[in-house]
């Protein structure tokens, strides 16, 4: 007798399944309750019996094993392979439903699908988790820098895997993205909330690449309206910061700071920094395409303060490798622990607005603040740009409005000189009068 390619099956099975007449010997009527009830355990193994007669399932039976327990089973052929499914056990399920669920799974068969390979295929299939970490594997930690790669993965870790970390990559809904959007937007905020949905729109797109899915659940999801945010440290802000930055215990992270303030780049242009990039003679920092967000490479001008700043922190650490007798980090900021550069400053941060008694500014903020003092002191967009990094005319552009001082202040420069001098000098008309 051929043997049954049990999957689910146990080698030690007593019955195959009976031919295609639904008769065998001791087996020639339906199951019932009452029947699957008065069963006998085999000696060892198992003994399988199966339901027979008119209006019968084929294939369908009654596993009891010696320990006692019973659960209900189908075999069936599907692509010339002899397969056997468990269905559930006895008496969670009663006959009847056992009998109903084998008749959907033998139209299936007749259908030509294998549901024993579905149901397998099922529990193998990825989960959100799995679908994160391979997110940050082959594609974040690839074509991210590194800072905004670290935000994706503290994301990940904190607002997503724990709400749908478990589930099937499959099993997701257009409502659970949705729920998960606006329950972020009360907790934290709008902007976190839009950036999570980014991310798993992104996840998901891959997802569909990767076979996962064949649809992604976070289009047409209503992004939250977000008002551009232009937070500027004040002059007083900036006296107590300073004072805070010259207190604080840890300071590589403080000096990424006042890094940050000197030359308005991003953070992870800051914290990535390897001592390559910097000209210390020339006083020139020249950041490659692959630490930019333009992905091009981006030539800064020092200013004094700036190239004091690192040609210090240059001696330090050198100073720091001679005691240790190793090589100089050939970071500017290195990590505490290990090889690679620091990560993140966010602990470091709120403890110095804390200590400064400053409120509502993030780090990116001393980029904008960079820009503000820019324009106060009259440099053109184009400038502002330039030093910034911009591609784009329009991304410089939100910085127009700082400039109304600096124009009003040239405004009235030419209003003294055509009224001939003086704050107090009569206003004239230029139109030509009138002949009379």
């Amino acid at each position: 007798m051929r043997r049954i390619s049990a999957v689910e099956g146990d080698p030690n099975d007593l019955a195959c399944p009976p031919p295609k007449n639904q008769t065998s010997a001791g087996n020639d009527k339906k199951l019932t309750d009452s029947r699957v009830r008065g069963l006998k355990s085999p000696a060892k193994g198992n003994k399988i019996t199966y339901d027979t007669g008119p209006d019968s399932i084929r294939g369908f039976g009654i596993r009891v094993t010696a320990s006692g327990a019973r659960a209900f089973v189908l075999n069936y052929v599907v692509a010339g392979r002899e397969r056997r499914m468990t269905i559930g056990e006895y008496p969670a399920w009663g006959v009847a439903a056992a009998r109903e669920e084998a008749k959907r799974l033998r139209q299936k068969v007749d259908r030509g699908v294998d549901p024993l390979a579905e149901k397998i295929a099922a529990r193998e299939a990825p989960t959100v988790a799995e679908l994160a970490d391979r997110y940050l594997e082959e594609w974040a930690n690839v074509n991210k820098r590194s800072g905004p790669a670290a935000d994706d993965a503290s994301m990940l870790r904190r607002l997503v895997k724990p709400e749908l970390g478990n589930r099937k990559v499959k099993s997701i809904e257009y409502e659970d993205i949705t729920r998960l959007h606006h329950r972020l937007t009360k907790t934290n905020g709008p902007y976190q909330a839009n950036r999570v949905l980014a991310l798993l729109s992104k996840m998901f797109v891959l997802a569909i690449h990767w076979k996962m899915r064949t649809d992604n659940p976070t289009k047409h999801i209503q992004r939250n309206t977000e008002q551009p945010r232009n937070r500027y440290l004040s002059g007083d802000e900036m006296r107590r910061l300073t004072e805070a930055l010259a207190a604080h215990p840890n300071q590589i992270a403080a000096n990424a700071v006042r890094l940050l303030l000197l030359t308005g780049a991003r953070r992870g242009e800051v914290l990535g920094a390897t001592w390559d990039q910097f000209g210390l003679k020339g006083g020139v920092w020249t950041k490659p395409s692959a630490h930019t967000k333009q992905e091009r490479e981006h030539r800064v001008p020092l200013s004094a303060p700036a190239l004091k700043l690192l040609v210090d922190m240059r001696t330090d650490a050198e100073q720091r490798a001679a005691e240790k007798r190793r090589d100089v980090s050939p970071y500017v900021f290195p990590a505490r622990v290990g090889n690679g550069p620091m990560v993140e400053i966010k602990t470091a941060w709120a403890a110095l607005c804390k200590a400064a008694d400053i409120s509502g500014v993030r780090i990116h903020d001393l980029r904008h603040s960079y820009a503000s003092m820019l324009a106060s002191a009259g440099l053109s967009l184009p400038v502002i740009g330039a030093l910034l990094g911009h591609t784009q005319p329009n991304t410089t552009a939100r910085y127009a409005h700082l400039f109304d001082e600096p124009l009003r202040a040239a405004t009235e420069r030419v209003g003294a000189i055509v009224t001939g001098g003086g704050q107090s000098a009569e206003v004239v008309s230029l139109r030509r009068r009138r002949r009379t």
